[in-house]
């Protein structure tokens, strides 16, 4: 599928409030609008906005955001705007930044990464490989890693930075176009449902503890673990800083196994300073693991194993990834966003809570792994294609 690109209008960066009330009041009118952010990051919790990039029929403007006294509250409205779809490629990096300045996600959004995993343009494509895979042209990627905080902005950064709302007005025009031949509009939907949920980018920090996988049993290390990793999620909120660079994940470990009471046992372990241990942080930390100390037995967290279920069979699990790729390249559609591995494995064990057996992937895939694990369908391999084949019933 090839779409002949447009030609746009020369971007236009805007540094006043007025300027942006102007042309956000404009785009609310338009039916779609494309959106983009340049940000830094590297040495803060909280992105840092550097630009939002907007195009529309005939506007393609570049706000600085770092601008003195600048005002983005008619952004907020226009994003807030539900009768305009607001169109990027990988939103969630975008909406997190926008959900921390507004207090609220944006409405009526649409996803092209997403949307081009059910169209068939493979697992997570880059915005560069769908713009050439749609208009046949390249985008240059000099300015990728610029530091987008320096002024002034340079014209080739300011053309990079157009380039990526530009040409998502016809990706995401010839993707409609093709989900809608496809009837997939509903799938593409359900996809994107996720980036309307703030719990998305809100994570409840109570529960990050599980993202460090600790090679335990102990309940009551598990505890500490929670409490130490929400006390540093809270201080990385506070000061703005990466959250490795309050504590690393190692030392939380270290801290959940050998659990230290005091400033002189906090400081022996492996990258805690003594500076840290006698300070406000470590007196926070120390207080944290207080707190997991004396949770009751009965509020500790359970440990995730995987034990406490039965295992699948691996070859099992084998035919149904096989009988996966069959289906995604028969459908022309990413693989990872119609059953992960553990929807196969679940599968395998005859579970049927799993999100590969509700709504369009039961169809797609779900009914016929179901089919291949009670024996009533086998794989074959016809003319180098991988088909099924249903399996007579043996009579006794």
């Amino acid at each position: 599928m090839r779409s002949k690109a447009p030609t746009f209008p020369t971007p236009v960066l805007l540094t006043s409030s007025e300027e942006v009330a102007r042309i956000c009041e404009k785009l609310q009118h338009e039916p779609f609008v494309t959106i983009d952010t340049e940000f830094v990051r590297e040495k803060t919790y909280w992105p840092e906005l550097c630009l939002v990039q907007l195009a529309g029929t005939e506007d393609v403007v570049l706000i600085d955001t770092l601008a003195p006294g600048i005002d983005l509250a008619p952004l907020g409205d226009l994003l807030a705007k539900p009768d305009c779809i607001k169109v990027f490629h990988a939103a969630r990096q975008d909406l997190e930044i926008f959900l921390h300045i507004f207090d609220r996600l944006p409405v009526s959004v649409f996803d092209t990464q997403v949307a081009a995993m059910v169209a068939g343009f493979g697992d997570q494509v880059g915005y560069d490989s769908l713009v050439g895979a749609i208009t046949g042209r390249s985008i240059d990627k000099a300015h990728r890693f610029s530091d987008w905080s320096a002024r002034p902005l340079s014209n080739a950064q300011i053309a990079y930075a157009a380039a990526d709302v530009t040409h998502l007005r016809t990706v995401y025009d010839a993707l409609r176009k093709q989900l809608a031949e496809q009837d997939r509009l509903h799938w593409a939907d359900s996809e994107q449902a996720v980036l309307t949920e703030e719990k998305t980018f809100r994570p409840d920090p109570r529960r990050l503890w599980e993202k460090l996988k600790a090679r335990t049993s102990n309940r009551r290390m598990l505890g500490i673990l929670r409490e130490v990793a929400a006390w540093r999620e809270q201080e990385a909120q506070n000061a703005d800083i990466p959250r490795q660079r309050v504590i690393r994940d190692e030392s939380l470990l270290e801290i959940a196994a050998v659990h230290p009471d005091t400033v002189e046992a906090l400081s022996r372990i492996r990258g805690v300073t003594r500076g840290f241990a006698e300070g406000k942080m470590g007196k926070g930390l120390l207080e944290a693991i207080c707190t997991a100390q004396e949770c009751p037995e009965s509020e500790l967290p359970k440990a995730p194993s995987k034990s406490e279920r039965a295992r699948p069979s691996a070859a099992l699990v084998a035919l149904l990834r096989v009988l996966l790729a069959a289906k995604c390249e028969e459908h022309k559609v990413a693989p990872r966003l119609v059953a992960s591995s553990e929807d196969l494995d679940l599968i395998a064990l005859g579970e049927t809570d799993v999100g590969a057996l509700r709504g369009w992937r039961r169809e797609l895939f779900g009914l016929d792994a179901q089919a291949l694990v009670r024996g009533e369908i086998a794989l074959a391999v016809v003319n180098g294609l991988v088909e099924l084949q249903h399996v007579a019933e043996t009579v006794a």
